[in-house]
Parts: C-alpha cells; structure tokens; sequence
C-alpha cells in the first residue's frame, strides 16, 4: 500500500531545500552589506519574495490547483520604484530555481538547469499566496523566511511550508539552515531539515534531503525540563513562562532561539516545551507561523494546543483567530504545563 501524500511530501522538502539555499545566498551576498532593518528594501524583504517565489512557482508546478497561502504579494514589486528590488529578487529566485538536481528532486517541477522564469512569471508565483483559507479543500502555507530577526542576525530562522486539507495540516516541513544537525554538538554539522506526515511520524535530514531518521520527544524528568523561547519578548511573554517555570519547580535555563526552529528542536528532545503566550491584546497568530511545526511536534508524540487545551484551528482563515496561545510538550507533560499556565495567567495569579 503507498503511502499518503509522498508526492506533496517530495515537493515540500525539495521546495524547501532550494529555498534554504537561496535564504543562505541572501545573507551571504546581502545581510554582511547593508543595513539591517527590515524595511522596503532589506536583504531579508528580498529573501522573503524570492523564497516565497521559488517555493510557489514548484506548488504550481506540481499542483497546478492548489491555493497557497503566503506572506508576501508582489504589489509593490510591479511599480517603477520597486525594479531594483525586483531584479535582485529575480537574479536570486533563478539561481535557486536552476539549481543542479538533487536528492528526489524532479525536473517536471519546474527546477533544474535551462529553467529559469520571467520576471512576471516570478511576480505571479509571489502573488498565488493570496489565498484566504478556509474549512475545507487543499491549500499550502508558506513561510519563506520565519524569525527574521535571527537570520539578520545569523543565529536561527526557518523556511516553512505546509499542506492542509479540510484545515488539518497534513504535511509539514521545516528548513533549519543554522540550526546544529546536532545541538550537543555546536561546532558539528550545520543545518538540518524536520519532516512530518500525519500518521507517519517526524524525521530530521541533513540540508540536501538525505539521511532521514526517526526524532521523537523523550520522557522528561522534572530536573531535565526547560522550555523553548523566542528570543524576542516581543514575540512572547518571558515573564509568563517565568511564572509558569515556578509553578512547575523547573530550575533549568530556558533555551531561546527564533521561529519555528524551536519545534524542530522540540520534536527531536533539545527541550521539554514550547510555549507562546500573548504579549499584549488584538494579535493574531498567522497560520503559517504554526501549521507546519504542529504536525511535526505532534507525529513526534507530543501535543499540541491553546491555553484553554482546545488543538490549533487551521480553519479560520489565515490567521488563528483570537489569541490564546500555544503550548506544545510531550504528551507525559501537556497537562501539567498547560495546569500551570492557566494558573499564571489569571488575572490575581501571583508567584
């Protein structure tokens, strides 16, 4: 019997690969030149487009029906004031798309030498991300490059892409290009690749999509424990998860990296869980920020939900809807982790 969505996960991890090695040409050939903000024309908006433009163009491809749901549109991109940006962005999507092929790479997928793409060809693949979401039907979820601060800073970030289908997620992939293949060994190899099929559990491989093996969340004892941050406060609240570590007697130092790098090093036992709790009122959780990182964590044993316990909803819509959070563990501590942080964050909760 084959296997559920192999040709959808193929494209994923291929599409990926090539988006991790332009999102590595970007910083090598932009970020140590320029100044690092992320305003309209930074390195890391012109990784944003030509990933996302890579990445679309191989869904089309492959899936000519599928709706995706992206990040970026090419509005600006199409204005006289916008060709600089869009030349570089089609010089750095090119070299990625006409890349030699690679592990399980296939050339009817739009890839590989002699296959390069028009200028408007490119502006179209960014634009196929509009797609609204939805309950029902096939759509992808990309995010080109997730934890922008950490790639400008070159510590971590991810390129992320999901599969949904009547708002589960059902494939999932994550590209690590700065994350150790090994954490317990920084000066090792470097990069890896998180992979999870719904009902078939969670792999990591290196950065060309080879030497798969199995990952999964290990039991913790209350003295290994400590949680996965955002590096960020802004991104969640450390003084929660401060809170949260005193109710659970956690003495550990949290781990803190950006994106969603931190369910790859979840699903494979760096830590113990992740949480992200709201800073403040009226954010909304994008879906792609999260689609593909809770499968992963999920077909690694763990759980995955809101603070109030209810699983992700990928049906609303591109966002989460109103914000209660995320937590993820392993399945011997969600409800223990998810105990404390309705404990912390009541309004008169004191610790």
């Amino acid at each position: 019997m084959s296997l559920a969505f192999l040709a959808e996960r193929q494209l994923a991890i291929s599409a990926v690969r090539r988006a991790a090695f332009l999102t590595n040409s970007v910083f090598n050939k932009l970020v140590k030149n320029e100044t690092l903000t992320k305003g309209d024309k930074s390195p890391v908006t012109v990784g944003d487009y030509a990933a996302q433009a890579v990445i679309s163009s191989m869904i089309h491809k492959a899936f000519p029906g599928d709706p995706i749901v992206g990040e970026e549109d090419a509005k600006e991109l199409r204005v006289d004031s916008g060709k600089e940006m869009r030349d570089r962005i089609v010089e750095l999507a090119n070299e990625a798309i006409t890349r030699e092929l690679g592990v399980g790479d296939v050339k009817e997928w739009g890839i590989g030498p002699g296959q390069e793409l028009t200028p408007d060809e490119l502006l179209d693949s960014i634009d196929r991300g509009n797609f609204e979401g939805g309950r029902s039907g096939r759509m992808w979820t990309i995010d080109p490059i997730d934890g922008t601060k950490g790639f400008l800073r070159g510590e971590q970030y991810a390129v992320c892409l999901s599969l949904i289908v009547d708002s589960k997620v059902q494939v999932g992939v994550i590209g690590c290009p700065n994350l150790p293949y090994d954490l317990s060994k920084p000066d090792g190899q470097v990069g890896c690749i998180f992979v999870a099929v719904r009902g078939q559990g969670a792999e990591q491989m290196n950065l060309e999509g080879s030497q798969p093996v199995p990952i999964s969340i290990p039991s913790f004892s209350p003295s290994q424990l400590n949680f996965l941050e955002s590096v960020e406060a802004a991104h969640s609240s450390h003084s929660t998860n401060d809170k949260i570590s005193t109710l659970l007697a956690i003495t550990r130092n949290p781990i803190r990296m950006d994106s969603q790098a931190k369910y790859g090093a979840l699903a494979r036992g760096d830590g113990g869980a992740y949480m992200r709790m709201p800073t403040g009122v009226g954010y909304r959780e994008k879906i792609w920020d999260h689609a593909p990182g809770s499968l992963l964590v999920e077909e690694a044993g763990g759980v995955v939900s809101d603070s109030r316990g209810l699983p992700l909803d990928f049906g609303l819509g591109r966002t989460l809807g109103e914000n209660f959070g995320v937590i993820a563990t392993g399945k011997n501590w969600h409800t223990k982790v998810l105990s404390a942080v309705q404990q912390a964050v009541t309004p008169q909760a004191k610790v």
